[in-house]
């Protein structure tokens, strides 16, 4: 009796430091593909994740070629637990266990797949990794999500892999060439809760999918892990067609949590600098993933409003909190928010006068009708001009505000201001105040304009007023730019 208490007590202390363990992982964790990092199923693998400042490693089962099985050392016991010895004195995870060999194998062609299948749950308990497999259907071509007789084989073969997970208490996580709507079609049709999304930018990249609407259809539940990059050519922090921190808010409402794998994204200038490309994805999935993301105190205006818009529009505020390097703090979510809320007001404001000109056409012809619309459209950008500033007094200072602003009208304040001291070296002080004074006048204005052309044509009016100013003063504009032009070409610049 005393040692089936003592039984008891053991498995539920097991029980609970599982619970505590569980509790203080991250909601997010960032890995590397062990075949990416030309590590495939080496041991040197672990120390350079660590390295990487990568939390695991999304560990290959080998190659398949024409083997009947996987070229896996990992099947023998004592290979395994080496690994796995490494693996934790260095603090590397094993994320998930991928077959990457199926990016060439058709799966529907492999007689002996629940082979291949059980020798990888095999190995994923020998290294004690968390219990998702990668099974990419790359292999299988395209066709078979048209094709009924190759997709009856897919799903049935799915199915029976589902199952086998489920009995061995893992999940296995697909890659598919289909959007969300298609992939929960599928997984409708497989009927397995072994069978899993393994979520690849890089595709609903390539096909011009909205990730971040993507992620949200397809929902928490169906999604087993993240490959968070795409294709190859810059690295992630430099992707304008990846929005990372739209991805992490996307997630954050959805309440997922879970692995996300470097795959791709290398600077195919130094495709084959491992550490050069891994770090840097790495630390910019890390700066974006790992910091505390709570509720902004200033809300989104989004409800209503299409989500491609909503998207342009914080990539567009983005840019801003990106130059001040705030992007990813408590701060940076609020200011975003500021920014795009008075594009947001922009867009309803203009949207109206084009409504009011329309309607009021009817009752007092065109003319009038378009006067009183820019009127009544002036008055309220007039009204509502300072709101953004006041309110982004609240998180910035005043230098602040002003990269803001300069982000807002593409930085042709100090562009022309420079410009012009450099035409004109002789410039007074006063002079130079004057020029300056009016530049930022023309911004507040164009901060308001409807378009980047509207913008421009704000200061083009300002740089005619600065011009005639200055040759008022005496100064030879056109002898001035053509002394400039020489001297810039002297110094080796370009006009």
């Amino acid at each position: 009796m005393k040692n089936l208490n003592r039984r008891l007590f053991v498995a539920l202390l097991a029980a609970l430091s599982a619970i505590v363990a569980d509790a203080q992982q991250p909601r997010y964790q960032v890995g590397v593909c062990d075949w990416m990092i030309l590590k495939r199923q080496k041991l040197g693998q672990f120390d350079l994740a660590r390295q990487l400042d990568a939390d695991g490693v999304e560990l290959d089962m080998g190659g398949l070629g024409q083997r009947t099985a996987f070229d896996n050392k990992l099947r023998e016991a004592a290979e395994a637990d080496h690994f796995r010895r490494v693996a934790d004195s260095l603090g590397v995870q094993v994320g998930a266990m991928a077959m990457s060999a199926f990016y060439g194998q058709d799966l529907t062609q492999r007689d002996n797949y629940m082979d291949l299948l059980a020798d990888c749950f095999d190995t994923m308990d020998r290294m004690g990794s968390a219990p998702v497999a990668f099974l990419p259907l790359g292999g299988c071509g395209n066709d078979w999500t048209t094709d009924r007789a190759k997709r009856a084989e897919v799903v049935r073969r799915l199915h029976n892999i589902g199952e086998a997970a489920v009995a061995r208490g893992k999940r296995v996580g697909i890659d598919t060439p289909l959007d969300a709507r298609g992939n929960l079609r599928l997984l409708k049709e497989v009927k397995s809760q072994g069978i899993a999304i393994f979520y690849k930018v890089q595709t609903a990249v390539e096909n011009r999918r909205d990730v971040a609407a993507d992620l949200k259809r397809l929902g928490a539940r169906n999604i087993c892990a993240i490959h968070a990059t795409s294709s190859d050519g810059k690295w992630l922090a430099n992707d304008s067609t990846v929005n990372m921190l739209l991805i992490r808010q996307t997630l954050d409402q959805m309440g997922w949590g879970g692995w996300l794998f470097v795959e791709r994204s290398r600077d195919t200038s130094m495709v084959k600098n491992v550490k050069m490309n891994f770090g840097a994805n790495v630390r910019y999935l890390k700066e974006v993933f790992s910091v505390p993301m709570t509720q902004p105190q200033v809300a989104l205006d989004s409800a209503g409003r299409p989500h491609d818009y909503v998207e342009t529009i914080i990539k567009r505020a983005q840019k801003a909190t990106d130059e001040l390097g705030i992007t990813y703090t408590r701060e940076g979510r609020n200011v975003l928010n500021i920014i795009s809320n008075r594009y947001f007001q922009l867009n309803n404001i203009y949207a109206e006068r084009d409504s009011l000109k329309e309607a009021w056409a009817k009752q007092m012809g065109s003319k009038d009708a378009r006067q009183r619309a820019e009127e009544r459209c002036d008055s309220r950008l007039y009204r509502s001009h300072y709101d953004m500033e006041a309110a982004l007094k609240m998180y910035l200072n005043d230098a602040q505000i002003e990269k803001v602003k300069d982000v807002m009208t593409f930085n042709v304040v100090s562009v022309t201001y420079d410009a012009q001291c450099d035409m004109i070296p002789t410039l007074t002080d006063e002079e130079k105040r004057q020029i300056m004074a009016w530049l930022k006048e023309a911004r507040e204005l164009a901060i308001d304009a409807e378009s980047s052309k509207k913008k421009h044509e704000v200061f083009g009016k300002y740089k005619g007023r600065i011009n005639n100013y200055l040759v008022r003063r005496g100064y030879d504009l056109t002898r001035e730019r053509e002394a400039w032009y020489e001297r810039i070409k002297a110094r080796g610049g370009k006009l």
